[in-house]
């Protein structure tokens, strides 16, 4: 791995150039994109799509799902007996996990709910709570099976009351969903599933077809296609935000162990080629040490050469004057996930602006936030979590603001209203105020 000297040549690196949708396709990938949609721009590609899945509906899924994956589809929908099917055909050991997993999202969402509902009054002078009525979860898929994705999402969308919950996720090669992703559905309770992917799925829920329901919200990570999808029917539907490449920032020490941050930065390495993996510390030592594990375990890494192209791309080690200045940097990148592998690590919690999660203790790893810790772990990415949150339960809640306009407050504020609706040349405001006013003179 590259190794950086100093803050001021590491802030240029870790500076935001560019927005999560703007990472380069492969030369394979764009060959591809000519092949089928005559054009080598994705963006191109995934409008069309939405303008076939809006015009053909259902017939435009089977057509895309055969073009782009390969697969003849009998349905488009799975039907619950397969689901049912699913939860006894997974391993026990990873169906018991599962399970753990799902308590643990439950518990910690749950709790959150309960410090949100105790805060606001349901029906007041204020607000109104209400959950949405339908989500729609993406899933991804293909080549792999991430059921923690189905945990991660639908969970805070059950305890927050949405009525109806849709999962999308890609067919395998032989057109079914694996049973991994089935069994985690089952366990999350999901109404319907889609064995759908890519734009056309998200499409399929965003304007509805003649099998899948139109929704209100979209949530869940996906390729270039998915997001691009989401960032395109954002405003007639809502969405979770556009998650791009995982990302991690570790902050360690002299105290850290070098095996342990290698093995860390392999985790995130091994997620895609576009994956940051990068190592922030006040150590030499701890610099040249990590820089020789990650070489040494790289070799029995069975996805060595995502990695290897991982690290080349996103990975580098920052070597700074002070734990203070790594976290000065960390706050400019905003990473996706902040691992504190330091000596008295909440001491620095205040610290800590922007970051989707922080990993602390005495063994942080960022691979029990991706499964078991409880917190979901749909988080912000490419520098968006300056301004954006992991996905919670308010990711699934719509507030209605209530105003009781009596005689007391029409009289207290009227004249106000009145005053600044000339101002802005609006006298048919004005005149809505002054007549109520004068009414009871």
């Amino acid at each position: 791995m590259r190794i950086v000297d100093g803050f001021k040549e590491a802030k240029a690196l870790l500076a935001r150039q560019m927005a999560t949708n703007e990472y380069q396709v492969s030369k394979i990938l764009q060959e591809k994109l000519v092949k089928i949609f005559d054009t080598e721009e994705p963006e191109e590609a995934v409008k069309q799509v939405i303008r076939e899945v809006r015009k053909r509906g259902d017939n435009a899924l089977f057509d895309y799902t055969l073009k782009i994956d390969g697969v003849k589809l009998d349905s488009i929908e799975v039907d619950s007996e397969q689901v049912e099917e699913a939860l006894m055909q997974v391993d026990s050991r990873l169906m018991n996990a599962l399970k753990l997993a799902a308590e643990k999202i439950y518990s910690f969402h749950e709790k959150q709910y309960q410090v949100l509902k105790g805060g606001v009054k349901k029906i007041a002078f204020n607000t109104i709570m209400r959950p949405l009525e339908r989500v729609g979860i993406y899933a991804p898929g293909g080549s792999a099976s991430y059921p923690s994705t189905v945990l991660m999402t639908a969970i805070p969308a059950k305890i927050a009351g949405v009525n109806q919950l849709f999962l999308v996720t890609p067919p395998d090669k032989d057109g079914k969903v694996p049973v991994e992703t089935l069994a985690a559905a089952g366990i999350t309770r999901i109404d319907r599933i889609f064995c759908i992917g890519g734009a056309q799925a998200i499409a399929a829920l965003a304007y509805g077809t003649q099998t899948v329901p139109k929704v209100d919200k979209i949530c869940g990570p996906g390729n270039i296609f998915v997001m691009l999808a989401k960032k395109s029917v954002f405003g007639l539907v809502d969405i979770d935000g556009l998650q791009g490449p995982s990302e991690v920032v570790i902050i360690a020490d002299e105290t850290a162990d070098p095996v342990n941050c290698a093995a860390e930065i392999l985790a995130q390495a091994e997620h895609d080629s576009l994956a940051s993996s990068i190592l922030i510390t006040d150590s030499y030592e701890l610099a040249s040490n990590v820089n020789r594990e990650v070489e040494e375990q790289l070799v029995s890494t069975k996805r060595k050469v995502i990695a290897e192209e991982s690290l080349k791309k996103g990975g580098f080690i920052v070597v700074v004057s002070s734990i203070d200045k790594a976290i000065e940097l960390s706050n400019i990148y905003a990473p996706e996930h902040l691992c504190l592998d330091v000596e008295n690590a909440e001491a620095y919690i205040d610290k800590i602006i922007n970051a989707g999660c922080v990993f602390l203790g005495d063994e942080p790893t960022v691979v029990m936030g991706d499964y078991v810790a409880g917190p979901s772990h749909a988080l912000p990415t490419g520098g968006t979590a300056r301004f954006s949150s992991p996905l919670n339960i308010t990711d699934f809640i719509k507030f209605t603001n209530i105003v009781n306009v009596d005689r007391t407050s029409l009289q207290e504020l009227g004249e106000a209203a009145i005053t600044i609706a000339h101002a802005e040349g609006l006298e048919a405001h004005a005149q809505a105020v002054e007549k109520r006013l004068n009414k009871n003179k």
